[in-house]
C-alpha cells in the first residue's frame, strides 16, 4: 500500500500542542499528489481529466504532536466508473492516529462534468486497491 511520510512542523500544531485537525486534509492532499506521481503522473499531467473531492470524513483516534513522523497510508477501497474512494490512515510508528474516507469524482476539465477514469489511471488505481 502506498504511504507518504510527513514530519509534523511546529506551525501545524494548535495551542494544545497537537496537530490542528484541518491539517490532516492538507497532508492527505499532498499524499494524493504523491500517489499519482508514483504512477508516473505529475498533477498537471493527468490525461485530460481533473479530480475533485465529493465527500470526506475523518475520525480522530489519538493526537499527533510536533516533530512526530506521520505516515499517510493511502489504501484505495473503490474504483468506480467516474469515482474513486481512498480510506486514508494517518499513523505514527504503526499506531493509528486518524482514519477516514475520501470520495473523489473525475471530471472533464473543460465541462466540469463527471468523466470516466482514464484507463492509464484505472489500472494503477485498481492495483493500489486493498481488496
Amino acid at each position: 500500500m502506498f504511504s507518504h511520510p510527513f514530519r509534523v512542523r511546529y506551525s501545524e500544531c494548535d495551542q494544545q500542542g497537537v496537530v490542528f485537525n484541518g491539517h490532516y486534509l492538507f497532508y492527505y492532499d499532498q499524499a494524493l499528489l504523491e500517489l499519482f506521481r508514483s504512477f508516473g503522473y505529475a498533477w498537471d499531467e493527468l490525461p485530460h481529466c481533473d479530480i475533485v473531492v465529493a465527500e470526506s470524513t475523518l475520525k480522530y483516534r489519538a493526537s499527533t504532536t510536533f516533530d512526530e513522523l506521520l505516515d499517510v497510508c493511502m489504501p484505495v477501497s473503490h474504483v468506480g466508473n467516474t469515482s474513486l474512494i481512498i480510506e486514508p490512515r494517518f499513523e505514527v510508528d504503526g499506531q493509528l492516529r486518524v482514519e477516514g474516507t475520501v470520495r473523489h469524482v473525475f471530471i472533464d476539465p473543460d465541462t466540469f462534468k463527471p468523466t470516466p477514469i482514464p484507463p492509464e489511471l484505472r489500472d494503477p488505481l485498481e492495483g493500489a486497491s486493498q481488496g
